[in-house]
């Protein structure tokens, strides 16, 4: 059986019928990258991530990482592939051509990253923080700091990664307690540890760039005192060549439940008292700095997920096809022969489900991207806070509601396959081992949940958060003009006003003395937001689709169009009421989760 990672039929609807990307080619900015352009781009995507990268998925797996004397050895097959994704300068897609970038539009960039992730992302994991550190450079580095790092980072000669979290500070990050003493030459002294560090020691690259978290002496407690640095694996000389090793020894690997291929790995910085790094941005405006970078790798996270679910569904959805067992519920004779399961309820309701739920999670990411080219093209100023609005309050959708429904396809995924789903012998366990994953990492989901409500509802003094309300009620009116879809269009704004209600009521419950009755609710909040932008994006979906067959689409696309129909019918019957239930829960308020005591959990 064929192994699948995305459909390419749904990639292209999304990019050029919902969201009109060669649109963008009309700006100077993306003037070369026309409807002929983008499809190459996308079929090398798709080619490089087929034929390379997901026959070494599983190999990765069973092969995992080596850790040997503070230094990792990554999988064999990765060599190659780090070295097609160099020479393709995939790294750097959407980043300045100054820097050695591409400078596509992100939305295309996403679309690429798509096959990608579906492929193989435990591989791509060695890339991704490379791509964010480099960022940051960008950001917030001196001319020095760019010339000397900019263009080894974006090539991916050199690496780069995050490092945040401490044994004991976890996610509470103001907690951390590495430390920076300045030293004469304007340099700094780094010691402390750091863990959770993906492909923060590897054998892919000759240098790693650490962008480092620590409080200089003397600065203020909590993340009011943090500092950001660039603290480099080997240390770079004023010419931008090699020089001695940096005090940055990784002390081991973790043992996890997925992503085998990419080394989890522990850093101690400082260990021998020589640990160089140098001041990337202000004293004291680290985290600030560093949640650049966070958002963009909480975004990619969400494509993770969806990468895993996309390829999880594609299987799931081959295998239907192929496995037969089974009599029909509507056979009438003893005799009759078995059918392929995809023609029993049950199975076909899971199918569904995925299918749904992977084209609206597609939706969702790519649109995240559209608003960043937006702002990227746009010469307004209301116009570009408007977009970064709505990026900032879809952010943790995009990662925290986004991965949840992942995990939900890939563990129907499995159970599609059955007992074989359990097995080695097909790719669902390792999909769904894999994703998990991205519910912890960049914040767990509950963290995004908290985000969600303590922050993003209230951005921009809330307009932001009435931005989206207005793009999701604009689809709403515009599918009750279309044939077909007025009921749908009835329940989708019905969801959308219940969200409007249920976000004032906890809103304001979140800043009275029940605040934390509020934040018990958090999670649910983003469950219901982003209920309702998955049934807005569908929606969106199927008035392009209805439009399509009204207008008398071709032959080789009817079946496309209908499952887009059906996939938001699906959403909107059958899972969105259970939205509407949960608003109503979040408006009780009840405080049960607050009210238990401790002890009331259970004996000690």
């Amino acid at each position: 059986m064929a192994q699948l990672v995305v459909e390419r039929r749904d990639v292209d609807f999304v990019l050029h019928e919902q969201l009109e990307v060669e649109k963008l080619s009309k700006h100077e900015k993306f003037a070369d990258f026309n409807r002929k352009t983008v499809d190459l781009i996308i079929s090398e995507a798709r080619s490089l991530a087929i034929k390379e990268m997901l026959p070494a998925l599983k190999l990765g797996d069973e092969e995992g990482c080596r850790f040997e004397n503070g230094t990792v050895t990554v999988p064999e097959a990765f060599q190659r592939l780090y070295d097609l994704l160099k020479e393709g300068e995939w790294i750097a897609m959407c980043d300045d051509p100054q820097w050695g970038g591409q400078g596509m539009p992100t939305t295309v960039s996403l679309a690429a990253m798509n096959y990608f992730d579906g492929a193989n992302y435990p591989f791509m994991l060695h890339t991704i923080l490379l791509h964010g550190a480099a960022k940051l450079v960008e950001t917030f580095g001196t001319e020095k700091q760019k010339a000397l790092y900019l263009k080894k980072m974006l090539s991916g000669e050199w690496g780069g990664t995050m490092l945040l979290t401490e044994p004991e500070a976890g996610s509470d990050v103001g907690a951390l307690t590495t430390a920076a003493v300045k030293n004469d030459d304007g340099t700094y002294t780094i010691s402390g540890s750091k863990i959770f560090i993906s492909a923060g020691e590897n054998d892919l690259v000759e240098n790693i760039v650490h962008p480092v978290l620590a409080r200089i002496e003397g600065a203020p407690a909590g993340t009011d005192g943090i500092s950001l640095f660039l603290v480099p694996k080997i240390c770079v000389n004023d010419d931008g060549s090699l020089g001695d090793r940096n005090d940055v020894v990784c002390t081991g690997i973790e043992e996890k439940m997925g992503i085998h291929a990419s080394p989890t790995c522990s850093l101690t910085l400082g260990g021998k008292g020589n640990c160089r790094g140098t001041l990337l941005g202000k004293e004291n405006k680290g985290m600030r700095a560093m949640f650049v970078m966070m958002n963009e790798a909480r975004l990619e996270v969400g494509m993770q997920g969806l990468g895993c679910a996309s390829a999880s569904y594609l299987n799931a959805l081959a295998y239907a096809r192929e496995r037969i067992q089974g009599r029909s519920l509507q056979a009438t004779s003893k005799e009759a022969p078995p059918v392929p399961i995809i023609q029993h309820p049950d199975v076909r309701r899971m199918l569904l489900s995925m299918k749904a739920y992977t084209e609206g999670m597609r939706s969702i990411i790519y649109y995240i991207g559209w608003c960043e080219d937006q702002i990227r093209t746009s010469s307004d100023a209301d116009e570009k806070q408007k977009y970064q609005g709505l990026i900032d309050v879809l952010t943790p959708i995009g990662k925290g509601y986004v991965t949840d429904k992942s995990f939900e396809v890939c563990n129907q995924g499995v159970q599609i396959f059955g007992g074989y789903g359990y097995t080695k012998e097909y790719p669902q366990e390792q999909l769904l081992r894999d994703c998990k994953i991205t519910h912890l990492y960049e914040g767990t989901n509950g963290i995004q949940a908290m985000d969600l409500l303590g922050r993003k509802l209230g951005l921009n003094k809330g307009q932001s958060y009435k931005d989206l309300i207005k793009e999701m009620r604009d689809m709403a009116e515009t599918a009750k003009t279309v044939g077909g879809l007025e009921t749908l269009a009835a329940d989708v704004e019905k969801a959308i006003n219940k969200l409007e209600e249920t976000a004032l009521s906890i809103g304001s419950t979140a800043r009275s003395e029940n605040m934390m009755s509020a934040f018990a609710h958090a999670y649910s909040f983003m469950e219901v937001t982003g209920d309702t932008v998955m049934a807005w994006m569908l929606l969106w979906r199927a008035v392009l689709a209805t439009r399509k067959l009204s207008d008398g689409a071709k032959k080789k696309d009817l079946n496309f169009y209908d499952g887009q129909v059906k996939s938001a019918r699906y959403f909107i019957k059958s899972v969105l009421p259970l939205t509407l239930a949960k608003a109503d829960i979040i408006i009780a308020g009840d405080d049960t989760v607050m009210q238990i005591s401790e002890d009331a959990f259970g004996s000690k």
